[in-house]
């Protein structure tokens, strides 16, 4: 099946995938937060497909700015669920490869903390596989 994704979809796609990792970085701010955003980019740098050269792209159009982390997820959680209604109406596959991606990514970052994320990680992490998800 062939995807065609105009320049704003990969802009959401990118903003959800890295806002994703910038949140859980923000979860775990009482840790390690470099630790957990480069965990993170490594595992999104990673991805293979079309979701791969999405995220591969040397660009400068994701937003992650806000002045608390209510104001970024209120910006990143429904770029999660809108990446994956786009995805999904195209390419089903892709929409698995964007969702799997995203969370490699985020147990990757996880895993910087020595025994089980933190409760606030935790949490966070609920909510970005429940923005996946609602789509």
């Amino acid at each position: 099946m062939s995807v065609t994704l105009t320049d704003q979809d990969k802009t959401t796609l990118r903003t959800a995938a890295y806002g994703a990792v910038t949140l859980l970085s923000a979860a775990g701010a009482a840790g390690s937060p470099h630790k957990i955003a480069t965990a993170g980019s490594i595992a999104l740098a990673s991805a293979t497909g079309l979701v791969g050269h999405v995220l591969a792209a040397k660009t400068k159009d994701i937003n992650l700015y806000g002045k608390s982390v209510a104001e970024l997820a209120d910006h990143v959680l429904p770029a999660l669920t809108a990446a994956m209604s786009l995805l999904k109406k195209q390419d089903p596959a892709e929409a698995d490869n964007f969702r799997n991606t995203v969370l490699v990514a985020i147990e990757a970052a996880a895993r910087t903390h020595q025994g089980e994320p933190s409760p606030t990680m935790a949490d966070m992490i609920r909510k970005i596989t429940e923005a996946l998800d609602a789509a």
